[in-house]
């Protein structure tokens, strides 16, 4: 059975057990309320659906992270959208089916964080970029980002890419721990989707009782760091 709902920016769709997460906003797709409160609503039917999802972006872009405009706009339109972005990433985390993430591009700053919270990454081969790049534009990394980029990357890229704002390339990208595999972008869906369909033959309970138990502290610091920093957040 095949369905498809759409809640623009997001494209939902269930083809036998793989719900397919396509987040497609027309340019780079920007982590504003409305891009999260429509991954969260497409989640909601995958949920419902008891499905494996694939999670993944336009061509050329996964997502360059928070919509810039509305994180300078004013503290508590900045509060709101930031702490909505990082209990996505958290709910993607402790997500009960499991998560496969097909990176077609460029995964900037909350576009990463969210990449970075998915079971598992393969990515699209091409000249893309991976960054964590708040201290490059005068921001200070939330806490729940780092907590998120120290359970993925090796400890080497992950002082890098949070200190520094080290752009990674998609060449870069595995060995930094970004993704997990790098497929010729024509490939990205069928491999994407032969994950998830390997994925679906898993005990879907046990799958979920081993999620909790490997990212129980991980998410509770996440969690904890989400109310303390954003409950007061000011970007600074």
């Amino acid at each position: 059975m095949t369905s498809t709902v759409t809640s623009t920016p997001v494209r939902y769709a269930i083809d036998d057990g793989i719900g397919t997460i396509t987040l497609d906003d027309g340019k780079v797709n920007v982590m504003s309320l409305t891009m999260i409160g429509a991954i969260n609503d497409a989640l909601d039917r995958a949920q419902a659906d008891d499905a494996v999802v694939v999670l993944t972006g336009r061509e050329g872009v996964f997502s360059a992270g928070f919509d810039l405009a509305a994180l300078r706009g004013g503290a508590f339109g900045s509060a709101t959208m930031v702490r909505a972005g990082f209990e996505l990433a958290a709910r993607v985390l402790g997500f009960p089916q499991p998560v496969i993430a097909a990176c077609t591009g460029h995964a900037i700053a909350m576009g990463a964080f969210l990449l970075c919270s998915a079971d598992h990454r393969v990515g699209a081969a091409g000249e893309f970029r991976f960054a964590a790049n708040e201290v490059a534009i005068g921001l200070t990394v939330p806490y729940a980002a780092i907590a998120i980029l120290r359970a993925r990357l090796t400890p080497s890229a992950f002082q890098r890419a949070v200190t520094l704002s080290e752009p990674f390339t998609t060449a870069d990208a595995v060995a930094a721990g970004f993704l997990d595999r790098v497929v010729p972008a024509p490939d990205l869906p069928a491999v994407a989707r032969d994950a998830a369909t390997a994925a679906s033959k898993l005990d879907r309970h046990r799958h979920a009782a081993t999620k909790r138990r490997l990212r129980e502290s991980m998410l509770d610091d996440v969690r904890r760091r989400i109310a303390d920093e954003f409950d007061s957040y000011r970007p600074q």
